[in-house]
Order: structure tokens, then C-alpha cells, then sequence
């Protein structure tokens, strides 16, 4: 009885495997090319046999001793033939190989060397035996998937790379050139496409645009940056720092003495020494912006200090290490000029006793906004409402802040804010919004996001007679009703909803360019259908997010396309009810998953 009994594998033995090489079908192959050489001997040499002339006949039996021995020397040959059969096969291979028969029919020359003389010549190594590579002159071992090259030897495995490589992108090159040759244009990566219409590019690039990215390509190879407006300069920064090319080398192009403005949108390559070194050449320096400025730390607040520079714009990002005793002594010894303070990302520090110096040292002061702080609470608030001039507030704290902090300042400063921005106060209530509609009669922006107290009922007083112009910037993110056990039951209307909807719409949505409900759930079908019902127009709108507004549809999205004839982008992210929508040439719908992709750019006239 046969037995299936098998030992252990080697590693070449999974490699053939792998491959698809069998050691069996190698080994028949083998011995079908022996057989065949032996073949071709003998049927060469019975055709010498036959083409030689015939010697005298024998006549005595010492012929037949002779023919013995002859049978004999025969198969001596024959044995040595088939030592030699191996030359014979690699010789007709080179002989047929395609580098052969070029320089054959090349050979002009009735001088030149017998063909015999030539294929022996020619005649390559074995596989496995050793040979010369054509290009490195390396010694390797010959495989039957060697190579050859153009002097028709053969290449070792790493030239034999190179050379596939090098005739690849050759192959490439001349689909390119005959691309542009016959004026079809390289289709780009959809993902790269989608991103630049999310960046609200439409069409061809600017010639501004074209030109700030081949600078920033070539950005190793500019001295400076001569004479460029400031929108240029800033939106050079802007693609080096997208692009984490921002480092002290760089940073050089845009220090010059005239300097008014820095503008650094990542310096996280920047050390304190570049810090300072802002500082020592600039002398003029207006204006400072700098976003991820890890190492801005107490000595380069110090040198800052100690410098003839009087900022009025001071925006810093990420500088977590300047504690509140250097903010105190800045702010003591350059508040006075400042116009502008903006802090974001500052931890612990710049905290309640920081904000209590600003009326005393910073008189000046119209812009503030404080972000992502985790030191400042409802005692700092208070002392906001001390500023005599501010005009723009911003605010988004980590410590949970009550309503009356910020009442208290909507009451002292209402009557002279252009922008007002609160983040994250889930637990701030109506009584803010009653106090916006009291005293605000500039606002221009108005941002409440993430509130879980405020009231349907309370957005509709604020917007209804309300003596504030028209607002053109609205940002009511996630106000809403949470509830975990049943999200979706709204009893008593918290959260931005219908009513408060069809008031703000009434009042700026004439004027209003850019609006975000996003996660507004319980805004109804019906007021989306009556605030962009036929006939409306809000010629101004640009921007709007209603993600996550359950009862979107396409109908709505279509009756919102044609009310605002301006609109740009329109995100719908989770509105599961938007499936198929006609969205018009120039126009962008982010958010519909489907089989075009989240990004729709609109081609219907």
C-alpha cells in the first residue's frame, strides 16, 4: 500500500512553492532537452555520414575487427556528446535570441568570422553557472530568468531592475508627452479633486494661486521675497505651513527691517532663538501671528520685552509655557498700544488674574478672545464687562461658566459689540438671549454653540423686534434638546427649533451670508419648506450648514438652491433623507453618500 509520507519543507522548497515553480516540472523539462540534443547529434551524424564519399570495400575479415572497434570509438563519442549537449542547447538559444540576429544581419563584411566561429563566440553561461555582469562587471550566479543586455550579455538582478525601471518610465514619459501632444488632459486623483472643490475651487487655478505654489515648490531656491502685497506674503505663509516647510531657513524670507506683519501658521519647527530673532529684525513690527508656537516660551516674552516694538495685533497659538507672571509684566509694559489680543491653547495659564489686569493695562483693547483655556472661569468673565473699548468678544472655556458672567458683560457692552462668539455653555440659559435683545444694536456675527438650556422660545423673542441691524454671520451649532433615553421627544422646545428658525430668517435673511444650524434636529420640514418656499430670495447667502437636520429632504435642498442664487456650498451631512438632488453648475452639496462620492460639484445648467 502506497504511503503519503512527507518530511519537513525547506525554505527554497516554499519559495518555488510560492512561485509557482515545480521541481518535478524543472526536472522533466531538463530531460526533454537532453533527449533533444541527443537527437540532433545523431541525426548530424548521420548526415555527415552520408555526405562523405565511400572508401575501397572490404575484402578480408580485418575489416570486420575494424568496424569493431569503429562501433566502439562511437559510443565513446557519443558519451562525450552528451557531456557537451548542454553547450549545444545555450548555443542555438543565443544563436536564435534577438541581440544575435541584430548583429547578424548587421555583418556587411564578407571578412568577417564564420558563423560557427561566432556562436562560439557567443556562446553565454549556463544557468547556474557564474558570470560577469554587462554594466557593473559583478560576478553572479546565471538563472534562466537572467537578463540580457544591450551589448547582448547578461545583467546581474539589480541592473536588471534599473533597466526595467529606466524603460518604464521612459514608457510613461512618452504617454505624457503624447497626452499633451494631442491636447488631452492628465486626469487627477478624484480624492485630490474633491479636496481642492471642498477648498472652493471650481474651475482653473488663479494665476495668484499657480504662482504662491511654485514659489513654495521651489521655495529652497528664493532669497527673499521682495516687494509682495500682504494678501501674497500671507498666503505664501499659509501653503509652507500647510505643507511643514516652515523652519528657520524659511522663516528668513519674511524677516525684513520695513516689516509690519508676521504671519506664521505652523512653528512647530521654530526654536525660541527664531522666536527672537523675529523680534531683533523686525524693529517695525505692528502685527504678530503665530499659531503653533510651541517654543514661545517666558525668555523670548523677556526679550520681547526688553525690545523698542509695540505691537497692537499680538495672536498667539499653542504657547502653553509663558506663565501668568510674564503675561503680567508684558501686558504692564506694552498693553498700552495693544488694540487686539487673541489667546488660544494657553492651558493653565493666562487665567482670572491675567483678564482682572487687562482694563488697567490694556485701555486700548477692542478685540479679545480667549480659546481652549483651562484656567479663566466666571470670576474672569466679570472682569471682561471692564473693557472700555472692546467691541469683539470671543470665548470658549473649559471650565463649565453660568449665565450671569456673561450677562453682566451684554449689559455693560452690548451697546457697542460688532461680534459676539460664545462656544461650549450648555449650561447658559435664556436669560443671555433676552439680553442680547436688549442691549445689542451692532452685532454684525452672533456664535452660541453647544446649548442645552436656551429655548425655542427664547431664539424667537431675541429675533423678533429686535432694533439690531440685519446679522450677517449666525452660528447656533448643537443647540438643542439631549436627552440619551429619547433624544428625539422635545416636550418643551429646548434648543434652536421652527419657531426661532422662521424668526431669524425673518429678520437677517435678507442680509445674512453665512449660517450654521448644524444639529438643530428638531427645526421641522415645514419651516424649512416655508422659510425657502417659491418666491423667496436671499440674495446675500453664501454658506449654510444644516447637517443633521433629520427632516432635510430633496425637496427642501432644491427649494433652498433656488432661493439663494449666491450659495457656494451647502452641507447636509446626516440627512439621511437627501438621496438624489439636481444640484446646479457652480454650486457644491457636501455631505450625500453615495456612488459620486461626500463632494458634489454641480453640472446641471
Amino acid at each position: 500500500m502506497q504511503r503519503n509520507i512527507r518530511g519537513p519543507r525547506s525554505a527554497l522548497t516554499d519559495y518555488l512553492a510560492s512561485q509557482n515553480i515545480s521541481a518535478r516540472q524543472i526536472r522533466a523539462n531538463h530531460e526533454a532537452r537532453l533527449r533533444a540534443a541527443v537527437a540532433d547529434q545523431a541525426a548530424a551524424s548521420s548526415s555527415i555520414a552520408q555526405n562523405v564519399e565511400p572508401a575501397e570495400a572490404p575484402e578480408t575479415a580485418e575489416n570486420d575487427e575494424d568496424d569493431a572497434e569503429s562501433l566502439v570509438s562511437t559510443s565513446t563519442r557519443q558519451a562525450t556528446t552528451r557531456k557537451r549537449k548542454s553547450a549545444v542547447a545555450a548555443t542555438e538559444k543565443i544563436k536564435n535570441s534577438k541581440p544575435s540576429k541584430l548583429r547578424k544581419s548587421r555583418r556587411n563584411d564578407p571578412d568577417n568570422e564564420s558563423d560557427e566561429d561566432a556562436l562560439e563566440r557567443s556562446a553565454g553561461p549556463m544557468p547556474g553557472q557564474l558570470a560577469n555582469c554587462e554594466e557593473c562587471h559583478k560576478r553572479f550566479t546565471v538563472t534562466a530568468y537572467s537578463r540580457a543586455g544591450p551589448e547582448g550579455g547578461l545583467l546581474c538582478p539589480q541592473c536588471s531592475m534599473k533597466l526595467t525601471k529606466e524603460e518604464n518610465a521612459a514608457r510613461d514619459a512618452s504617454k505624457k508627452g503624447k497626452q499633451k501632444a494631442t491636447g488631452v488632459p492628465i486626469k487627477r486623483e478624484r480624492r485630490k479633486i474633491q479636496s481642492l472643490i471642498l477648498d472652493g475651487q471650481i474651475g482653473v487655478k488663479t494665476l495668484m494661486t499657480l504662482c504662491v505654489e511654485t514659489l513654495a515648490n521651489n521655495i529652497h531656491l528664493a532669497d527673499d521675497l521682495g516687494d509682495l502685497p500682504l494678501p501674497a506674503i500671507d498666503r505664501v505663509s499659509r501653503h509652507l505651513s500647510k505643507r511643514r516647510l516652515m523652519g528657520p531657513d524659511t522663516l528668513n524670507l519674511f524677516l525684513q527691517p520695513q516689516t509690519h506683519d508676521i504671519m506664521i501658521y505652523d512653528g512647530g519647527r521654530l526654536n525660541s532663538n527664531d522666536y527672537m530673532r523675529i523680534f531683533q529684525v523686525c524693529s517695525s513690527l505692528k502685527a504678530l501671528k503665530l499659531r503653533n508656537a510651541i517654543q514661545f516660551k517666558d525668555e523670548v516674552m523677556e526679550y520681547l520685552i526688553g525690545r523698542h516694538i509695540a505691537l497692537e495685533t499680538f495672536y498667539i497659538s499653542g504657547a502653553n509655557l509663558i506663565t501668568d507672571e510674564y503675561w503680567e509684566k508684558y501686558l504692564k509694559a506694552k498693553g498700552q498700544s495693544l488694540e487686539s489680543l487673541r489667546v488660544y491653547f494657553t492651558d493653565r495659564y493666562f487665567g482670572d488674574k491675567t483678564i482682572e489686569s487687562l482694563p488697567g493695562y490694556c485701555p486700548s483693547l477692542n478685540r479679545l478672545k480667549i480659546y481652549h483655556n483651562q484656567a479663566v472661569t466666571d470670576k474672569g468673565i466679570e472682569h471682561i464687562a471692564q473693557l472700555p473699548q472692546l467691541q469683539h468678544l470671543g470665548l470658549r472655556l473649559v471650565n463649565q461658566t453660568q449665565t450671569m458672567p456673561y450677562v453682566n458683560v451684554v449689559q455693560k457692552l452690548g451697546h457697542q459689540l460688532y461680534t459676539l462668539s460664545i462656544r461650549d455653555v450648555p449650561q447658559v440659559d435664556d436669560r443671555l438671549l433676552d439680553a442680547i435683545h436688549d442691549h445689542c444694536t451692532r452685532l454684525v456675527k452672533l456664535r452660541i454653540t453647544n446649548s442645552e438650556a436656551m429655548t425655542d422660545a427664547g431664539f424667537a423673542r431675541l429675533f423678533k423686534d429686535w432694533k439690531n441691524k440685519p446679522l450677517q454671520i449666525v452660528d447656533l451649532e448643537l443647540c438643542r434638546h439631549v436627552d440619551s433615553s429619547n433624544p428625539r421627544l422635545n416636550q418643551h422646545m429646548v434648543g434652536f427649533c421652527s419657531a426661532g428658525f422662521r424668526a431669524l430668517m425673518k429678520h437677517s435673511g435678507k442680509h445674512l451670508r453665512k449660517l450654521n444650524i448644524h444639529g438643530c434636529r428638531h427645526v421641522s420640514g415645514e419651516a424649512f419648506e416655508d422659510v425657502f418656499a417659491v418666491g423667496q430670495v436671499y440674495p446675500d447667502l453664501l454658506d449654510m450648514e444644516i447637517s443633521f437636520c433629520e427632516e432635510v429632504t430633496d425637496l427642501i435642498v432644491g427649494l433652498i438652491f433656488k432661493s439663494c442664487p449666491r450659495l457656494k456650498r451647502l452641507n447636509v451631512f446626516g440627512c439621511m433623507k437627501v438621496k438624489d438632488v439636481r444640484v446646479p453648475r457652480g454650486k457644491i452639496l457636501v455631505g450625500v453618500p453615495n456612488a459620486m462620492g461626500m463632494i458634489i460639484e454641480g453640472t446641471e445648467d
